[in-house]
């Protein structure tokens, strides 16, 4: 049995619906057309078509990357290399520091190598002579000493070349403490000429991404400090990322979806004139307790750089396409006492109301689970002037035959029967 939702007649289902089903409408709308001809509707058909599965949230795009600029060097700004909001190349000049000071401080220890060396090489020449020399005099003190034990000489004679030769000796020893000290002077240099080349590169900013420059903050001929003066920001937008939230619900199908191969995303900004298509590259490794939603990333090309930095955007999340599915118009559905129903519209032009399973909703259509067959006629428009069993005259949508309970409609039901 079927009970209209606003009035208290009681009808029969009709046999040829296969099910129970509720009107909105009236049940004095049914006596009314009884009387006063059939009830005019807008009808459409049960189609069936693959629908993709989607996720529709709002989301906010992110750039790719933002790269603070800000110098290694102190000094005065000489050169700007490009204009703000430039489109800039990784490896592109962007600005220069006044690199006179560290060009000097690099010649300086360029020179100190130079004397450094010298000093090698004097400490090496003094190395070789007295090695000589010490050579020499131990083999005097060795010939002295026979003489002495034959009693040729005296013993003050032989010590004397004796110690002449131990002197030469440890003047050999330093000789070759210096060399090893001018070696390592040397080995500074070398390391206070590298980092004094790193620092006069520094002087020369190049741009370390793909990106887009912002607002110039420090104009030229200003004076910059090291590791503190921002220059400017440059944020890449190719690609880029849309940031956006789904709710916990569907995570265990997003990650069932996502073992099958990569999910797209669509972003569209909010006037809906530009659309970028993109893939699902990130899912966060927590819920959000507070709100009951995960995070999602997609990445997008941009390249024609329709999605901006922290513009918020409609993005729509597509899981799967389910094929051959059976669709209706969204107005289609109603619901009842005894749960959603469709009205059909039989060969006789007689409706019959029909219990449905409905899914889920695509744009302005929603799929239908069980409960219709491809090809039937369902009614989308007029349903509250129907109970099952009236009969209806199919107009097309706009049409003053009446609607959903339109004055019209009904002031010329009530002067037939009236």
């Amino acid at each position: 049995m079927l009970h209209g939702c606003a009035g208290s007649t009681t009808v029969g289902a009709d046999s040829s619906g296969g099910g129970k089903g509720g009107g909105k409408g009236k049940g004095g709308g049914r006596r009314s057309f009884d009387g006063g001809g059939p009830a005019p509707v807008v009808v459409a058909k049960v189609s069936q078509r693959d629908v993709p599965i989607e996720v529709t949230v709002v989301g906010n795009v992110e750039a790719y990357a933002t790269i603070t600029i800000i110098p290694q060097v102190g000094g005065q700004l000489t050169e700007v290399a490009f204009s703000e909001g430039d489109l800039v190349k990784k490896g592109q000049k962007l600005f220069v520091i006044d690199p006179r000071p560290l060009e000097a401080a690099l010649q300086q220890n360029i020179a100190n190598l130079a004397r450094d060396k010298a000093l090698l090489g004097q400490a090496e020449a003094n190395l070789a002579r007295d090695v000589a020399s010490e050579k020499y005099a131990r083999i005097e003190a060795e010939r002295y000493g026979k003489l002495f034990d034959e009693g040729i000489v005296s013993k003050e004679q032989g010590d004397q070349y004796r110690t002449n030769a131990d002197t030469l000796a440890q003047s050999v020893l330093a000789d070759k403490a210096a060399i090893e000290s001018s070696k390592a002077q040397m080995a500074s240099d070398d390391a206070m000429i590298s980092n004094a080349k790193v620092q006069l590169s520094y002087t020369t900013i190049y741009s370390p991404i793909d990106g887009k420059t912002g607002n110039l903050t420090v104009k030229l001929g200003n004076v910059v400090s090291a590791n503190q003066t921002a220059l400017d920001t440059i944020t890449q937008i190719e690609p880029i990322y849309v940031t956006f939230a789904v709710p916990e619900a569907n995570l265990s199908d997003i990650k069932r979806y996502m073992a099958q191969g990569s999910l797209q995303v669509v972003a569209k900004n909010q006037a809906g004139d530009a659309t970028e298509v993109g893939a699902l590259t990130f899912v966060d490794n927590n819920v959000d307790m507070t709100t009951g939603t995960i995070k999602l990333k997609g990445t997008f090309p941009n390249t024609d750089h329709k999605l901006w930095p922290g513009q918020y955007v409609n993005v729509v999340l597509r899981l799967t396409v389910r094929p051959n599915a059976l669709v209706v118009p969204n107005q289609a559905v109603q619901s009842g006492q005894d749960g959603t129903f469709i009205y059909i519209v039989n060969d006789d032009k007689t409706v019959s109301a029909r219990n449905v399973v409905t899914g889920p909703r695509v744009d302005q259509d929603l799929v239908i689970e069980k409960g219709v067959e491809e090809g039937e006629t369902v009614v989308t428009e007029g349903q509250l002037r129907l109970a099952p069993g009236s009969r209806v005259q199919i107009r097309t949508s706009g049409d003053d035959g009446g609607g959903d309970g339109g004055g019209r409609g009904r002031g010329k039901g009530r002067g037939k029967t009236g």
